[in-house]
């Protein structure tokens, strides 16, 4: 029997930095990730959180380890969430996972806000020895000449390791909507690429010549806006880019997922004649709105949009 393509890594914390008020990376090493796999930059896996009383005691590390993990009863089975690889460096056994921490909100928020170095913690990824293909990873932007990025919090680690593997001619536009202006990182882009930060938490109105804190925009709402008002630019400025015809659909291998029917996810295969590339991913709501104004606003092949709702509001993942 052929290895499966994902497996169960078994790490500790060794770094924890904290790189703004809402973003925690935590470095994991061991000499299990020296067979970590990497096949794209926007990677997904699966962070397996500790219980507070049993701690790993009933996690299935062999087969199928999803079934295995959905059949146990509600107090054995493990919070699992699924985050992104920042970065990877397998010969050195280690691995950097980007956190977004909001205080007590949920298990994964919780963890980082205790975590320290030494802590176990468990990871399923892709087994760089395994000859199954891994999937997990959506960014195909084949030849295209445009690319338009954007997501919210949640997107910013995959979005900042898409950067860094672009060619240095690159051109297009990111959008980023995060928390607060604290939030927007350094993220290493080509000259051709820029990238515009959407805080949601630092507007003001001015009252008897008093700055006053406004209430915060609702979610999305300055991603949707930002993105809508650079598509309808864009398609105004050349009409026919819109149009150019892409490469038929394929269906993205994924991890296994948590209920995810509920969440929004295609993939295109990637296009080798030009035009526009959009990636979008975040909260469901935002990212179905965006897709809707590219493909039926404004025209845009719909084979050219991948769009992934990463999570949905008011539903927690597992």
């Amino acid at each position: 029997m052929a290895k499966p393509g994902y497996r169960v890594f078994d790490t500790q914390v060794a770094l924890i930095q904290r790189m703004s008020p809402h973003f925690v990376r935590v470095t994991l090493r061991s000499d299990d990730l020296k067979e970590l796999g990497w096949d794209g930059p926007d990677q997904r896996i699966k962070v397996v959180l500790p219980l507070a009383a049993s701690g790993y005691d009933y996690v299935p590390f062999e087969g199928d380890w999803y079934s295995a993990w959905r059949a146990l009863p509600d107090d054995r089975r493990n919070p699992i969430r699924t985050y992104t690889i920042r970065e990877a460096r397998p010969g050195a056994g280690e691995l950097d996972v980007d956190f977004v921490a909001h205080g007590d909100s949920g298990p994964a928020s919780r963890w980082i806000a205790s975590a320290r170095p030494g802590d176990r913690l468990l990871v399923i990824a892709p087994d760089a020895t395994s000859e199954e293909e891994s999937g997990g990873w959506e960014w195909r932007p084949g030849a295209a000449r445009t690319l338009l990025i954007a997501g919210d919090e949640t997107a910013v680690p995959a979005v900042g390791a898409i950067l860094e593997q672009l060619p240095v001619d690159a051109r297009g536009a990111v959008f980023l909507e995060v928390p607060e202006a604290g939030d927007a990182l350094e993220l290493r882009a080509p000259a051709g690429v820029s990238v515009r930060w959407l805080p949601r938490g630092d507007a003001s109105q001015v009252h008897d010549g008093r700055p006053e804190p406004e209430p915060a925009p609702e979610y999305g709402t300055r991603l949707v806006e930002a993105v809508t008002a650079w598509a309808d630019a864009w398609v105004a400025a050349d009409p026919a880019a819109a149009a150019v015809p892409a490469a038929a659909p394929a269906t993205a291998r994924e991890l296994p997922s948590l209920d995810d029917d509920e969440l929004v996810w295609e993939a295109p295969a990637a296009a080798d004649d030009g035009g526009l590339y959009a990636w979008l991913a975040g909260e469901a709501s935002a990212i179905t709105t965006l897709r809707r104004h590219l493909v039926k606003g404004i025209g845009v092949d719909r084979r050219r949009v991948a769009f992934m709702g990463y999570w949905k509001l008011g539903r927690a993942e597992g």
